[in-house]
């Protein structure tokens, strides 16, 4: 299983970069087995990862592998203690969403029909020092409410019930963020 799931967190993360959604910093993706989380390990590259370079931790966030969790390995946890539905999270750094966070205040307009299906609204939080609890809480408060939240001017944060769900959400909010900026740009 542990296998599999680090495949899994492999091919995603080399998808994310082939699809422009890591400029940057690159950003890191989590999947929840039980009562274990397998994540992106800190200094892993995107788009040269491989399944050495996922962490394990529990979802206390004791380290159970030899490789350290990604900076960002608080964000993940809180998220997962607070929403028990949750099995992946994606965090990226789409162009196109960071750009959108410096003009819009509150919230992204969802604009295509597939934003409006799966993520309804897509708020924009204040982006707290990395790595902090205090990040992993405005975060997890956002997440509480949406399934796609926007750091502002870092990246974004989606998930889902499989890794493949919260993938397909980043993509929803960097497309309407295009969408959004696009039409901006042009008025």
């Amino acid at each position: 299983m542990s296998r599999a799931i680090k495949t899994q967190l492999v091919r995603y993360s080399r998808k994310a970069h082939e699809r422009g959604l890591t400029a940057a910093f690159g950003g890191n993706l989590s999947v929840r087995s039980g009562g274990l989380v397998f994540i992106k390990a800190t200094g892993a590259v995107m788009d040269e990862m491989t399944g050495e370079q996922v962490a394990v931790v529990s979802i206390d966030g004791n380290q159970i592998s030899g490789v350290r969790p990604s900076s960002e390995y608080r964000l993940h946890l809180e998220v997962y203690r607070r929403r028990p539905d949750v099995r992946a999270i994606v965090h990226l750094h789409p162009p196109y969403a960071i750009a959108a966070s410096t003009t819009v205040d509150v919230e992204l307009p969802v604009i295509t029909p597939e934003a409006e299906i799966y993520l309804k609204r897509i708020p924009i939080v204040q982006f707290r020092p990395a790595g902090t609890q205090e990040l992993a809480e405005v975060v997890a408060d956002a997440i509480c409410r949406a399934d796609a939240v926007i750091m502002e001017r870092h990246g974004t944060v989606t998930v889902g019930r499989s890794l493949r769900e919260a993938f397909y959400k980043a993509e929803l909010v960097e497309e309407s963020a295009k969408l959004w900026y696009l039409s901006k740009r042009d008025k």
